[in-house]
């Protein structure tokens, strides 16, 4: 039976476990995000949205999510 490796990143702060083969898409997916109205940060670098699918995490990335928030 072949063992699933596990990673840990930070998410906004918060330790969070996650399969090692997770790319930002899933990540934004599997925390039920709407793309539309944030920016993600990887490791204090912000992602262009359309390279989501091809950026793989790694054993202690930073992940940061902004909402963006209208008003006036």
């Amino acid at each position: 039976m072949k063992k699933i490796k596990k990673i840990k990143i930070r998410v906004n702060g918060k330790a969070k476990t996650f399969k090692e083969n997770i790319n930002l898409s899933k990540l934004v997916n599997n925390l039920k995000i709407p793309l539309k109205k944030v920016a993600i940060e990887l490791n204090q670098e912000i992602i262009d949205k359309k390279r989501l699918d091809k950026i793989y995490l790694k054993n202690s990335d930073r992940v940061e999510i902004v909402h963006f928030i209208g008003g006036g």
